[in-house]
């Protein structure tokens, strides 16, 4: 694209960037010259800069908003997503202030949003393998992308730089994290809405000598960690069900039976695998998530999800008897428990006051159960249908 085409793009679109800084003295002024050769929709965050930031800014005429604490990345950016929108934008480019983005990829955020023809969020796409790149950084990135893949099913090659483009009217309203982490929750949290996130290809500068990084490693990382602990939960128990059901209602029950419960590009190894899932998780005592965590699981390993499911029903009510018991017993030897099971009543307070014997058990007995039918499935489908192994 041309420059004028560029700028034109920009207008029609109602894009503008947003530059959050703290203490970056040594190259804002770069970074918003090289903005201002695409556009003067800037709107700059000085999150809360001690350095000699409010001088420079003090010398150009874009919308500046000067805060008087530093509250972390994610805070600035959710105040300049707020301002953005009450200013009639329609999307946000973020470019970090430290100098390592280029003004002039602009025009790659720009080029993929107008063939897009839809709402996207674009991630700058990194080369974190050439040189000058930190160690420190290419891992924390390759953690990121794994964790973002496990929480939306999309795989990203970087998901970690903040040179961005937002959909400001599809991203969430209200974020439960104010700094560093805050890029990952509104990525994930934006997927969830089936909004797409895809890389686009941009430079990027590593110069130690300019380059002011406010990343904490322990205490950052450990934020980081504790956010992926609670979204790969949400997603778990609710995000994954929610679409699961979510298909399941768009489609006919005849074209949900082929896809879903046959599924002929399913091999008989997959079949197999998924009854095992099933008969595992219905005898392992994790009463209450049973649906939720079976029907996860398959959709996370690509497993049919059906069968999976109607194998999960080992547990009905009318089999749970025999399985307290069996669990009870084969649970005995090992805790030096009571095997003398089958004189007694079967109820919840014999499991309630025999817990340990009871939950070894039944993950010995989901186990060995799990290995019988997922064998037997196998042979058996491997018979009736031997093209389909």
């Amino acid at each position: 694209m041309t420059l004028p085409e560029v700028q034109n793009a920009i207008s029609e679109k109602k894009i503008c960037v947003l530059i959050p800084t703290y203490n970056n003295e040594k190259t804002l002024k770069r970074v918003i010259d090289g903005v201002l050769d695409y556009t003067e929709n800037i709107i700059v965050i000085n999150d809360g800069s001690t350095d000699s930031t409010l001088q420079i800014l003090e010398k150009y005429s874009i919308t500046i908003i000067n805060l008087s604490e530093n509250k972390g990345k994610g805070n600035a950016l959710k105040i300049g997503f707020r301002k953005a929108k009450e200013s009639g934008y329609d999307y946000a480019i973020t470019i970090d202030s430290d100098g390592q983005h280029y003004p002039d990829d602009i025009p790659v955020f720009v080029e993929n949003l107008l063939n897009e023809n839809q709402d996207v969020l674009l991630i700058g796409n990194r080369n974190m393998s050439q040189d000058g790149i930190p160690k420190k950084s290419s891992f924390g990135n390759r953690f990121s992308n794994f964790w973002f893949w496990f929480e939306t099913g999309i795989k990203l090659e970087d998901t970690q730089s903040g040179y961005r483009l937002y959909p400001l009217h599809k991203i969430p309203k209200k974020y439960f994290t104010p700094k560093f982490e805050f890029e990952i929750e509104i990525i994930v949290r934006t997927a969830w809405r089936h909004v797409p996130v895809k890389n686009v290809p941009i430079k990027v500068l590593y110069d130690p000598a300019e380059r002011v990084s406010h990343f904490r490693p322990f205490k950052d990382f450990t934020r980081i960690s504790i956010l992926n602990t609670i979204l790969v939960t949400i997603t778990l128990l609710y995000i994954i069900p929610r679409n699961f059901i979510n298909n399941f209602r768009k489609k006919s029950f005849k074209k949900f039976i082929q896809e879903d419960v046959l599924e002929s590009d399913g091999s008989n190894r997959v079949k197999a695998f998924s009854i095992a899932l099933g008969v595992f998780i219905g005898l392992s005592p994790f009463w209450g998530f049973q649906t939720l965590l079976v029907i996860s699981l398959s959709v996370l390993f690509k497993l049919n999800k059906v069968l999976a499911f109607v194998a999960s029903n080992v547990s009905l009510p009318p089999f749970i008897p025999f399985i307290i018991a069996a669990s009870l017993f084969l649970g005995a030897p090992f805790i030096s428990g009571d095997s003398n099971i089958l004189s007694q009543d079967l109820n919840f307070d014999l499991v309630k006051n025999n817990l340990l014997q009871y939950i070894i058990g039944s993950f010995i007995l989901a186990s060995t159960m799990s290995v019988i039918s997922g064998i037997t499935a196998f042979l058996f489908l491997n018979k009736i249908s031997p093209k389909n192994n």
